[in-house]
């Protein structure tokens, strides 16, 4: 279909809405190409106009144009003067789209398509009409972003398409949200008791939008000074609220740095605590329980959310494996020195590196995570905890009530125990020491394959992984007794929840320096660590 350029934006506004007025089927599908071809103008209100036109029509292709508008991806093809899509190509070029029946068109070059500029204010008024259109969407998500857009945005002209929503809205989500906008926009009403009942019912939202009306009100002198103290006490409300909500979630915070420490020491505290054996390639086999992750993915892309369970597995027998290597080629000739198993698992662990190197490329990798591990759950307005550090939280428990049990309740723990504390008298009681010791560093190393397998979903998977944890592990370790699996736990999740304690005020890196300071000093006190050993293995 031929389409007609009309060179004046007024006059193309003006038959945009003449056209709305007349309806019709035809009406609206004409309207559809219209108002976008309407855009074309370089006044800011004329395409607010084809704007407003657009988000009336009850047309699937408007929220894409409303969207690519505000994201900078609607141009003019300079040859035809026709509205188009445009995406960025490496030659500097743009491949084109048509904006009308979505049909990919010519590439051109660098100068064959121009931008549809948008400033600040008329991208706030898009993302309102954009909401505005997403209220009635059957998403209940996409209906509560779609509210909260429109607080984000200030725009009070929608307020009564808010209003009327409430009485259809049946999602428990959306109408907190409805109830937050109806809040947000009565605190700019004009009569002073409906303002103070805007002002106590403010208290119970911790929104951006909020705190900004009442600041506003606080510090108007325009404003009666029942309502400025009303406004006051209401801020510092909402401030001695989020206060203790940031303290709850540092707290979480430290627990979830804390697990993930644990995590990562537990099977250090196997191969170092018990054989006596400084594995400085610890870290590395964590590295390679996270490629495993990573791999795993790649071969079952259509079956991310169950990945996880098939990368846990995978990468205890990966890193268990490499680390019964270890055990048998260097580790096994050097037992009762410790210094020279840290230089020869120092060696190793560069092996280790080049060779993901080498096999995978220096560069990082991503690992996606299910969905069910994705987005947080709020306990409270102000409150969140996100799904991923709780599930790696709780999974940290799970794997250190296992490896308790598997010491304290099988016959693998007993032989392990039972060497650690006197070889000579274990081998004089029929224990094949040397099946007991790369069982143990299999277990060790294999547990350092599974915290990689958590690693993997807070952080993106490269070659250097392991070293971020590598020293922050041993401090767990001696910290919380060398060889004692409780003091391991305890711990990991102190020293998680005093770095987050320190980080607001001194920053990461001063923090982590004065918690290696106390640590330092509190060796120098208690050499065995928070819980010593006790009997033949503490005298040995």
């Amino acid at each position: 279909m031929a389409r007609i350029r009309v060179k004046s934006s007024q006059t193309r506004c003006a038959i945009l809405l003449i056209v709305l007025l007349i309806g019709g089927d035809a009406a609206y599908a004409d309207a559809f190409e219209d108002s976008v071809s309407a855009l074309n103008t370089r006044s800011f209100d004329d395409k607010l106009v084809a704007a407003q036109v657009l988000g009336a029509l009850d047309d699937d292709r408007v929220e894409a144009v409303l969207s690519a508008l505000i994201d900078g991806k609607l141009y003019i093809e300079r040859r035809t003067e026709f509205v188009v899509y445009a995406q960025r190509l490496d030659s500097g070029g743009y491949q084109l789209t048509d904006v009308i029946s979505g049909e990919d068109l010519a590439e051109v070059g660098r100068r064959g398509a121009k931008k549809i500029s948008v400033n600040n204010k008329l991208r706030r008024q898009l993302r309102s009409i954009l909401a505005g259109r997403q209220l009635n969407h059957p998403d209940s998500e996409v209906r509560e972003a779609a509210v909260l857009a429109i607080v984000n945005a200030g725009d009070i002209a929608l307020r009564p398409l808010l209003t009327e929503r409430v009485s259809r809205e049946e999602d428990d989500g959306v109408r907190r949200a409805l109830a937050l906008a109806d809040v947000v926009f009565a605190l700019t009403e004009a009569n002073n008791e409906m303002l103070l009942k805007a002002i106590a019912a403010s208290e119970s939202y911790l929104h951006p939008a909020v705190r900004t009306r009442l600041t506003l009100l606080r510090d108007s002198e325009e404003q009666p000074s029942d309502v400025r103290a009303a406004a006051t006490q209401a801020l510092t409300t909402l401030v001695d609220r989020q206060s203790r909500y940031q303290l709850v979630e540092t707290l979480f915070f430290g627990l979830s740095l804390g697990s993930i420490l644990a995590l990562a020491a537990i099977g250090l505290s196997i191969t170092f605590g018990i054989m006596g054996v400084i594995n400085m390639a610890h870290g590395e086999l964590m590295m390679l329980g996270a490629y495993t992750t990573y791999v795993v993915q790649l071969l079952m892309p259509d079956a991310i959310e169950y990945s996880l369970f098939v990368a846990l597995p995978a990468a205890f027998l990966v890193s268990g494996l490499v680390g019964v290597g270890i055990e048998r080629g260097v580790v096994r000739f050097l037992y009762g020195r410790p210094l020279e198993t840290l230089l020869a698992t120092f060696g190793v662990s560069l092996i280790l590196q080049q060779a993901v190197r080498s096999i995978f490329s220096p560069l990082n990798r991503s690992v996606l995570s299910p969905d069910w591990m994705s987005g947080s759950w709020e306990i409270a307005q102000g409150l969140s905890i996100t799904y991923n550090r709780l599930y790696i939280f709780f999974f940290a428990l799970a794997v250190f009530a296992a490896l308790l049990t598997l010491l304290q309740r099988t016959r693998l723990g007993l032989e392990v125990r039972a060497v650690t504390q006197n070889r000579q008298m274990a081998r004089a009681m029929g224990i094949r020491s040397t099946r007991v010791d790369v069982l143990a560093f299999g277990l060790g190393s294999g547990i350092a394959g599974i915290a990689g397998v958590a690693l993997s979903q807070l952080t993106n998977v490269g070659p250097n992984l392991g070293q971020g944890y590598i020293v922050d592990s041993f401090m767990v370790v001696v910290f919380g007794g060398v060889g004692n699996l409780w003091g391991t736990l305890v711990g990991g999740l102190s020293l998680g929840v005093v770095n987050k304690i320190l980080e607001p005020a001194a920053g990461a890196v001063v923090a982590k320096i004065l918690v290696l300071i106390f640590i330092i000093f509190f060796i120098q006190r208690r050499p065995q660590g928070l819980f010593p050993q006790k009997g033949r293995a503490a005298e040995g």
